[in-house]
């Protein structure tokens, strides 16, 4: 079994925290289920090099891709893999993991080639496929119409479960086909984790302070999350998939060191932590109380419908 999580814009709808949610919907099943294992596979943005290779919870998320890696860490039990060529990709799985129980693909519903058997396409709450435009004059990289292909699509980032009639509205907008599910997703996030000590609370309320840094394509909902945890904010803007250079560290330190008085954080996500590597034990941010804010995706309407339908899919695959 192989499902696909995919858009039809460059980025910003949310595909990892969505294969995470896959993942979780099939690791909740019984014990003797999980004997089998699951496996993803993605192209590894940022990495250095394109060949095939599985990752390792002690990789440098430079050499694998910071999302890989942050997979490998929060899944230790699945085996996560990067490769630019993904039908290649999968014989190399199936020949190495002969008995897996399905295959997630993160951000491969542009391969044409590859006919997986569910494809998951993503849009936003905010910037929907049908109020944007191909590049260069929007952030489309494929044609609207390459959606009806999808089995499946997910409104994200949604502020609120919109009403039945709000439902409705938006299957015409998308022009989805009555067979296609449609679901909504919000974001839940994380209470602040210390990356230094994991048993260590974040002060976050009153008279606390966050230097928050991203390098991530939407960064908007979580600038306004942290907006409501911590007095005071300064928010530092890189590049999706920067790698954070000396030069950038020394930056953020010094800002660290002057931009507030009292207690104060240095606050990343979880995908950009997996690009600090050996920043994070010496180096220009070594002792820095870094912090860490996780999100995760939920259903918000028929949560259970999204789960059987994807657990049905695996569960009925035929078998070689």
């Amino acid at each position: 079994p192989t499902i696909v999580i995919g858009n039809i814009a460059l980025g910003g709808t949310g595909k990892t925290p969505h294969v995470e949610l896959v993942l979780r919907t099939l690791l909740q099943r019984d014990a003797s289920a999980q004997e089998a294992p699951i496996a993803t596979l993605s192209r590894g943005y940022g990495r250095t090099g394109s060949g095939f290779t599985e990752v390792e919870a002690m990789d440098d998320g430079r050499a694998v891709g910071d999302e890989p890696l942050m997979l490998k860490r929060k899944f230790s039990g699945v085996r996560v893999f990067v490769g630019a060529d993904r039908i290649a990709g999968i014989e190399a799985i199936r020949a190495r993991v002969p008995d897996v129980r399905a295959v997630v693909l993160d951000d491969a519903f542009q391969h044409r080639a590859l006919k997986a058997g569910l494809n998951i396409a993503l849009t936003t709450w905010l910037r929907p496929w049908y109020r944007d435009h191909l590049l260069p004059a929007g952030n489309l990289r494929d044609l609207p119409y390459r959606a009806r292909q999808a089995d499946v699509v997910i409104v994200t980032k949604c502020p609120k479960l919109p009403s039945s009639e709000e439902q409705h509205r938006w299957r015409e907008r998308l022009g989805l086909r009555p067979e296609q599910a449609l679901f909504f997703s919000g974001i839940e996030y994380a209470l602040p984790c210390s990356l230094i000590d994991a048993a260590a609370t974040v002060p976050t309320g009153d008279g606390t302070a966050a230097l928050l840094f991203t390098g991530i394509a939407d960064d908007q909902p979580l600038r306004t999350h942290v907006a409501t945890l911590f007095d005071q904010v300064r928010h530092v803007s890189f590049a999706d998939h920067h790698i954070f250079t000396p030069i950038d560290q020394q930056r953020l330190a010094r800002l660290f060191d002057t931009f507030a008085s009292g207690e104060k954080t240095l606050l990343t996500t979880e995908k950009d932590a997996a690009r600090l590597g050996p920043a994070l034990i010496s180096g220009p941010l070594e002792g820095l109380p870094i912090a860490v804010v996780g999100i995760r995706a939920v259903i918000l309407n028929e949560p259970h419908a999204f789960e059987a339908l994807i657990r049905t899919y695996v569960a009925t695959h035929p078998t070689h």
